[in-house]
Order: structure tokens, then sequence, then C-alpha cells
């Protein structure tokens, strides 16, 4: 594929959750707290948040506050330690650098795009905005576009311009279309990479974008995606700058 620009997911693409295991999080947060008898209800509580929007993942980007407020019982100090270990517990996907780092020497853009519907405090303290800059990714990933607004994770301004639109909807990806056309690259010379086909191929594929479905993590079954790959290090075959 010849491309000027490549978007990336977060969770579960960027971000594997793998180390991040409920029974390990919230016995790390609640024995730091003096408070173990605590741990069981809280993973219970997690779940039912889970199964009420249907992946941890989706829990994370969207509904935070109910994490804060129905599983931590709005207790800051659990809070506080819930957004310290979670970003101990995370990491990179396998492979990930390297091919960011091959994309960039090219001179392709490189962005996040995250359905991170909600954000909690100031600009650039979410969770993708912390993990980008705690992981060193920023030296790839200048910006996060996100329903938010299109985060600057050097100067944390926020263009306006995506806020209230989404990924799965597909109005986040007409925002995008327009914006990259204004930079000289049309959504066929542009690939989004993800996990998700409701969220990250799909909606994508059918605005003109060459989608990747990357399942090293997770196969979410069946999808619109140009291509499927299992390893971050087939980007590096697959992908080259367009001039």
């Amino acid at each position: 594929m010849d491309v000027k620009w490549v978007g990336f997911d977060f969770g579960q693409c960027i971000m594997e959750p793998g180390g991040l295991r409920n029974p390990l999080l919230f016995g790390e947060i609640y024995k730091e707290l003096g408070k173990p008898e605590l741990i069981p209800d809280r993973i219970r509580k997690y779940r039912i948040l889970k199964e009420k929007y249907g992946s941890y993942g989706g829990v994370k980007e969207g509904h935070r506050d109910e994490i804060h407020r129905f599983v931590l019982g709005g207790e800051q100090e659990a809070i506080e330690l819930f957004s310290k270990k979670e970003q101990e517990l995370l990491d990179i996907g396998e492979g990930l650098v390297d091919a960011l780092e091959h994309l960039q020497a090219q001179g392709i853009e490189l962005q996040v795009v995250s359905e991170m519907k909600k954000t909690l405090g100031p600009v650039g303290t979410d969770i993708v905005s912390k993990f980008l800059k705690g992981k060193g990714l920023v030296k790839y990933f200048k910006e996060l576009v996100t329903p938010q607004g299109k985060i600057n994770l050097e100067s944390s301004t926020v263009d306006p311009r995506y806020k209230g639109y989404t990924k799965e909807d597909g109005t986040l990806y007409d925002v995008l279309a327009q914006e990259l056309r204004e930079r000289g690259i049309e959504p066929q010379e542009a690939a989004m990479v993800g996990d998700k086909p409701s969220t990250d191929i799909n909606p994508a594929h059918d605005r003109g974008f060459k989608t990747i479905k990357y399942t090293g993590f997770v196969d979410l079954g069946p999808s619109k995606a140009d291509v499927t790959i299992e390893s971050f290090a087939e980007l590096k075959t697959l992908l080259k700058k367009k001039n």
C-alpha cells in the first residue's frame, strides 16, 4: 500500500492490555489502601460495567466517570491509584515501536485515532495521552484525534472541529477525511489500523480509507479490512510512502 498518512487505534492495538488483569489491578489498589476486603466487590462492579458496555476497553474510553463513581465509590485516593496502577500494567503492542520508526523514517504522517468519548480533568491527562507520553510514543504521535477534539500532545491545545463526532457512527472519519484533503492527502492515500470492525475498520473503509485489521491481541471477527495482520512488523513491508 502506498500511503501518506497512517492512523492507529489505541485500545488493544497501540496499547496491549494483557497485563491489566482485574484481580492484580484492584488487588494492588486496595492492598495499598489497606482495604483488601473490598477487592472482590470492586472486581464485581467493574465486571458489571463491562457487561453493560460490552468491553473493558469501551468502559475505559467512554465511561471513566462511572468507574470512578460506581466501582471506586468516588474515593479520590482510589481514583488516583487506579490511574497510576493502570498505566504501570499496560504495555505497548509487540513490534510497534520498530514499525513506527520505519514508517516515520519514510516521511509517513502518524496519528492516533481513539474513540475516547469522555476525558476527565485537564486536556492531556486522560489515559490515552498519559500512556503515549509515559511510553515515549509522542516522538511518533504528535496528535490524538478523538470525539473530544484533536489534542496536540506537545502543547496540550485542542482543535475542536472533531468534538462530538465518533468513530462508530463514522462522522469522525468524515471530518478526518476533510482535514486530510486540506493537507493534500486523499482518503485512499491514508490507512487506518485497528482491531475493532465497528469503529476502526468498517466506517473508515466506507469512506475510502485503506484499512488494516490488527489481530495481534484479539480477533473480533469479520470486517471490511483490506488486509489483516497479526504483527506490527508486517507494516514494514505492507506500507510505503506515496510520493
